[in-house]
């Protein structure tokens, strides 16, 4: 039950709602937890919450012409303009924060392949929690 308390907490921290999951993985590994089932958690969590945020990106542009559009016309075009500029390795920053859940916003909507925004915002999440967890192995 605490892994998958902990994958919730990965997946809702991933969304555009704000939300930290590292505090709480880094407290239930100071008690003792195992540390793979920890990362693979939290991964699995965080990399789907990213997902909703494409799939998101994706559908909710059908929208963007309504009065009600929570981001303007202008503010789309210049998030689009810098994704395309530093391209799709950014995705690998998808868990840093502020910027990592626009990030996998603007790539839904510009339509990157689900398969390779996957890959990459997985691995990107994957060795953010890894050296969480190894970090805390040396000095927790």
């Amino acid at each position: 039950m605490t892994y998958l308390s902990l994958f919730f907490a990965g997946f809702i921290a991933a969304t555009l709602f704000p939300a930290s999951s590292e505090i709480f993985l880094l407290a239930l590994f100071q008690q003792g937890y195992i540390p793979w089932l920890l990362w693979l958690a939290a991964t699995a969590g965080n990399t789907l919450g990213s997902c909703v945020n494409w799939y998101l990106g994706r559908e909710i542009l059908r929208l963007r012409h309504k009065r009600w559009f929570p981001v303007t016309a202008e503010q789309l075009q210049r998030a689009e303009m810098q994704f395309k500029r530093y391209g799709i390795w950014s995705l690998l920053l998808a868990w840093l924060p502020v910027v990592g859940d626009p990030l996998t916003f603007i790539a839904g909507s510009l339509r990157v392949r689900f398969d390779l925004f996957f890959v990459l915002v997985a691995i990107g999440k994957g060795l953010r929690y890894a050296a969480l967890i190894f970090l805390a192995s040396r000095f927790l």
